[in-house]
């Protein structure tokens, strides 16, 4: 079992200095400008606690979009990321296994260290885009670092990740989790 909450923390403080002239900008992750990457992180949020409830996603189906961000968005988003958080603080989250849809039936563990990934690494491109220090929580990080350098070479929807990225074997432990992902730290 991982603490999520650390990481859904510091992306919230992420958020927090995003600001609304920023909404248009470009990210690391290339197919989203920094609104619809936010979008995705709130759509990535309510899958993950679904998951972890064995709920139904209310979001599963929206196409992320800066479109969808209404007013409050920082609040309710806050809110997201601390059910996300809290879902996953419960031992029996991590226990058997879910199909997701598409055939993606995968051990509850791995969709909570998929969750972790997507907080952590979408952190950084948000952090990146918004000219904001990174920051996340060294232990989170460490277990992205095991989860992302066995699962991304092997995951069976290979397309979500660009081609891994070459840093030093010294490179900080954030810069090595984007790295796999496909991003250059």
């Amino acid at each position: 079992m991982i603490d999520l909450k650390p990481a859904c923390h510091r992306m919230i403080e992420i958020l927090a200095g995003v600001d609304d002239a920023q909404l248009s900008s470009a990210t690391p992750c290339a197919d989203y400008s920094v609104g619809d990457l936010i979008d995705h992180v709130d759509v990535v949020a309510d899958g993950f606690t679904a998951l972890a409830l064995k709920k139904t996603s209310e979001t599963a189906d929206r196409e992320p979009s800066a479109a969808n961000l209404g007013g409050g968005w920082r609040n309710i988003l806050a809110e997201h990321l601390w059910a996300l958080g809290e879902a996953w603080d419960d031992p029996a989250a991590w226990e058997g296994g879910t199909d997701a849809g598409a055939g993606a039936e995968l051990a509850n563990e791995v969709w909570g260290k998929i969750a972790l990934t997507e907080i952590v690494v979408h952190g950084w491109d948000l952090a990146k885009a918004t000219g904001q220090p990174v920051g996340m929580p060294e232990e989170a990080v460490r277990h992205c670092l095991d989860h992302v350098a066995v699962f991304v070479p092997n995951a069976p929807v290979p397309a979500l990740w660009g081609p891994a990225v070459e840093v030093p074997a010294d490179a900080p432990l954030i810069d090595r989790v984007v790295a796999i992902t496909g991003r250059t730290p």
